[in-house]
């Protein structure tokens, strides 16, 4: 399993902070940018695989503050 499958199943499971990490380790880049890769990574997983999160959008970033 490649590093960014692992990602992807972290952002789907909601793993908020785990994969910003993970992010920070594949892409060597501050967590500014990590922030940033995981909103992209996120929309374009809602996009294309949008059955496997178990909550809606608002409720996937409650009680995250950036």
């Amino acid at each position: 399993m490649d590093a960014w499958q692992s990602i992807d199943d972290l952002i789907v499971q909601r793993r908020i902070l785990p994969a910003t990490q993970a992010i920070r380790e594949a892409e060597r880049c501050s967590l500014h940018r990590a922030i940033d890769v995981f909103a992209e990574r996120y929309e374009h997983l809602r996009r294309t695989r949008p059955d496997d999160f178990t909550v809606s959008g608002d409720e996937y970033w409650r009680g995250v503050y950036t």
